[in-house]
């Protein structure tokens, strides 16, 4: 499926390329007239000079003329671009308020009036006791000079290796 897209895509695009040289070709042709300079003497082609650079001048003046308006429009758009963004920045958002609706309420607001259905959403919840959050643990406190002396070394690693392997029961 999509190879036969590229191939359709590719056919349009190389249609494309040969009708915009054909049109380049047809639009020169109009434009511009075949010279002929074969059978000129030196005045009458020091003449066709002149007359070409004088065209030559005239298409240049054109090209500067409509650069720089297009160079001024550019300007323009960057300053009125500014201007949208600063009369942004100027207008305060309000702040929102927070609104509290019951469920029914919004239920009855979604729904409309039709619909009598009501939830309690705080029957499903769990009930946990305060006691079971605050357990506290007993925390061992103890000289800690003496334990990093007796885990020095290899006797140590070795004793944190088999402490380690007992609780699991094995």
């Amino acid at each position: 499926m999509t190879s036969l897209m590229l191939a359709k895509a590719k056919e349009e695009w190389d249609q494309e390329i040969v009708d915009k040289q054909s049109e380049k070709e047809r639009y020169l042709s109009e434009r511009i007239t075949p010279l002929h300079t074969s059978g000129l003497s030196l005045s009458q082609l020091q003449d066709l000079c002149r007359e070409l650079h004088e065209k030559v001048e005239i298409v240049d003046e054109e090209r500067y003329d409509i650069e720089a308006k297009c160079n001024h429009n550019t300007r323009e758009i960057k300053d009125l671009k500014i201007k949208v963004l600063d009369l942004r920045g100027k207008f305060k958002r309000p702040p929102l308020r927070r609104v509290r609706v019951s469920a029914d309420a919004m239920l009855r607001a979604l729904l409309g009036s039709k619909h009598k259905v009501s939830m309690d959403l705080r029957a499903n919840l769990k009930s946990v006791k305060k006691e079971d959050t605050e357990k506290e643990r007993p925390v061992e406190v103890g000289d800690w000079r003496k334990n990093v002396e007796a885990m020095s070394g290899m006797e140590g690693r070795k004793k944190m290796f088999d402490a380690a392997k007992s609780p699991t029961g094995q």
